[in-house]
């Protein structure tokens, strides 16, 4: 079983160094890593081209299209994505791998662990799940730095995944037509992805007000049959 790990990228110097020493550290070695270049202007890419990582450039702005193109070009029967300010334990490939050996499923999540936030706890992310499901009629959703998905149900949905990162979020937007496809979602509570709390202290009001209506609108236009 081959995975290929996806990497969005815009500005992200200061992080993507630790995030791909962790990937080359894995238990369960890649296929391949992917880089997608949204348009830094930073160093960045600089950065990653001191590592075994293959780099695309994606010129349409946006987390979405940027994923897509990832996912597109990768070659790997799995294909997982993470942030650039993750750091993949040793064993999360590993994990990634058991989880689609020994389940019939097209996907799978986990928590996040803010690495460096005053509560570095992985319940949030366990609520929030719990919360998106009951609203989806029991219909799993996806952790966008801590996910993968089957190449198989990828190409079966990618037309269909909305774009406009402002009105939905990608993550969710994904699961939800991967439910409509019938594609079967896991959320592996053991699968845990240390990542920064950078955007949350950035932008508490964003964190708590805009990303909650940006869930409810996701789901709303993706109505439940």
């Amino acid at each position: 079983m081959k995975v290929s790990v996806v990497i969005p990228a815009y500005n992200e110097e200061k992080y993507i160094e630790k995030c791909l020493e962790a990937l080359n550290l894995q238990e369960e070695k890649p296929e391949e890593i992917i880089i997608v270049d949204n348009n830094s202007t930073d160093n960045t890419i600089n950065v990653a081209q001191n590592f075994n990582a293959t780099i695309f450039k994606e010129f349409k702005q946006g987390i979405t299209y940027a994923r897509n193109k990832g996912f597109d070009e990768a070659k790997g029967d799995i294909l997982a994505r993470c942030d650039a300010d993750s750091i993949p334990p040793s064993d999360w490939i590993k994990k990634i791998i058991n989880d689609f050996s020994r389940y019939k499923i097209d996907a799978v999540t986990g928590p996040l662990k803010m690495y460096d936030f005053f509560l570095p706890t992985i319940l949030g992310s366990i609520i929030y799940a719990d919360i998106v499901r009951i609203a989806q009629k029991g219909k799993g959703t996806l952790i966008g730095p801590n996910m993968a998905i089957t190449k198989k149900i990828w190409d079966k949905v990618k037309k269909n995944t909305c774009l406009e990162d402002k009105k939905v979020h990608e993550d969710m937007d994904l699961a939800l037509h991967i439910g409509k496809a019938g594609g079967v979602i896991m959320f592996d509570k053991s699968l845990i992805m240390p990542t920064s709390a950078r955007r949350i202290k950035k932008r508490p009001q964003s964190f708590f007000i805009e990303y909650p209506l940006r869930a409810a609108n996701t789901i709303k236009i993706h109505p439940s049959k």
